[in-house]
């Protein structure tokens, strides 16, 4: 019979998604068949999947570690923030409308039985399933038709492994602080607890584990060590983006406008693992560096509004010098749209029906439509002469003279992108391009970067067994998978 296990956290970013991808790949490890599963998720982060819709991409990357094909049972609900206009509801990989934080609270009911229906598919086909939670199991305050947290638990009856942050400090009152808000009958769903993020001589926190144990009733499970190899996986938040530089001293400067609505930023996770790369992301009206080469401008969720915000910071003035100096910029998705003459949105698809100019670097027009395109891309990027894989998902079609110098040529015949005459400016709706070794080889030889060893998937895979031993070593799997049922 399949196994159920639920993970919660006692807060947002406290190490939840990662725990479970090193949790899949450590029992997969162990012939395990292990399908992660997150109920409901809220990330501008996605990935394309196999059935031809999409999921959070912390659930894609679970998928990945359990050495299983992304599908959209894994996220069967995702909200996909996008400004003034509340968020995107997506249901089984498909779009179903937008919803404000309020209205949302209504829908969920409706929602609880496309997240069931996608639970047990994954359950008749797994050994075990590990369901991630999301944000704090003691939301009290969103209880109320919850299918997320301890709402979902109980509809499953999946026991609950609660994770708190020793890293942000207070973990002991985090923890014992999540049984005083929930009421008892979630609370009894909770079987233990994982202390994560610890840093320093883990001897010193004995009796703060005793101390958790003896007010909460629930076991201690593990002391997780700060896993450094973190970073060089795809991140769920952008919050990491602020907080962490990518400033490494020397080498090419790629230097990337960090807008509000920033989506898919795990295009830039490859050059950020370039040891000869520099990645800046600029902050707020911060200046474009005089050393940058290179200018990209990436995935938006709300590319009008960002397109305005960035007008606003003076960015556009920065990067106008910058290709007059002989530099380059490129745009992926959202980015490529702003690099046109003007983006329309006449059926207000990001928001109330408006249109803005873009930087007309690109001689190109965008229209966006209701339709969204989701598919897995491959084929040859004359302008990089290499060949790529990734995958486009976005709504718009874009057209212009300077398409008839394409930026990609896919394997299906179709053209993506556009490049300027003096092939300074390019861009494309396709995501994930700088993941391939050759293509991303070719950018940062054009850039005047040396040749690089890094092999971007593979090193994927090594942090993924990485994590999956540092999970073994410091977290009890066999008292896991006695208590999941």
């Amino acid at each position: 019979m399949s196994r159920t296990l639920m993970i919660q956290g006692t807060g947002s970013d406290v190490g939840k998604s990662l725990l479970v991808a090193g949790l899949a790949r450590a029992f997969a490890n162990r012939g395990v068949r292990v399908a992660p599963f997150k109920p409901q998720n809220m990330s501008n982060n996605a990935a394309v999947t196999v059935d031809g819709g999409e999921i959070g991409r912390a659930q894609a990357l679970q998928a990945r570690a359990a050495r299983l094909t992304p599908r959209i049972d894994m996220n069967p609900v995702l909200l996909k923030p996008q400004g003034a206009s509340g968020a995107q509801i997506i249901v089984q990989g498909r779009v179903v409308g937008q919803a404000k934080a309020l209205d949302y609270q209504e829908m969920k009911p409706r929602l609880l039985q496309p997240a069931l229906d996608s639970y047990a598919r994954l359950k008749a086909a797994a050994d075990m399933v590990i369901i991630e939670g999301a944000g704090s199991a003691a939301e009290v305050n969103l209880r109320r038709n919850d299918i997320a947290n301890m709402g979902f638990a109980r509809a499953v009856d999946a026991p609950v492994v609660l994770v708190g942050d020793i890293d942000r400090g207070g973990v002991i009152a985090q923890l014992i602080g999540c049984k005083a808000a929930l009421d008892d009958d979630d609370a009894a769903m909770i079987e233990g607890f994982i202390v994560n993020k610890f840093r320093g001589d883990a001897s010193l926190f004995d009796d703060g584990l005793r101390f958790v144990e003896e007010r909460t009733g629930w076991r201690s499970l593990g002391l997780v060590p700060f896993f450094d190899a973190a970073a060089r996986l795809p991140a769920e938040d952008a919050f990491g983006l602020r907080t962490g530089s990518h400033d490494r001293g020397h080498g090419v400067v790629i230097a990337v406008p960090l807008l509000a609505h920033i989506a898919n930023f795990d295009d830039l996770d490859p050059l950020k693992a370039e040891a000869g790369v520099r990645v800046i992301f600029l902050e707020d009206g911060e200046p474009l560096p005089p050393e940058t080469q290179l200018v990209i401008l990436p995935g938006s969720k709300a590319t009008i509004a960002d397109l305005v915000a960035l007008r606003a910071y003076g960015w556009d003035i920065d990067i106008l010098a910058h290709v007059r100096r002989g530099g380059r910029v490129f745009g992926v998705c959202g980015g490529y749209q702003m690099l046109g003459r003007v983006i329309r949105d006449p059926l207000g698809i990001e928001g109330p029906a408006s249109e803005a100019p873009g930087l007309a670097l690109l001689d190109i027009e965008t229209a966006l439509t209701g339709e969204k395109t989701l598919t897995a891309v491959s084929g040859h990027a004359p302008m990089f002469d290499a060949t790529f894989s990734g995958y486009e998902m976005h709504v718009g079609e874009t057209s212009g003279p300077d398409c008839e110098r394409p930026a990609l040529r896919l394997a299906d015949g179709r053209i993506d992108g556009a490049v300027s005459r003096d092939g300074l400016v390019a861009g494309a709706y396709a995501h994930g391009l700088f993941a391939d070794d050759s293509l991303r080889a070719s950018l940062l030889h054009m850039l005047g970067a040396p040749p690089s060893p890094l092999r971007y998937e593979e090193s994927i895979e090594d942090t993924l067994d990485a994590l999956a031993a540092h999970c073994a070593r410091h977290i009890d799997l066999d008292a896991l998978w006695e208590i999941a049922r």
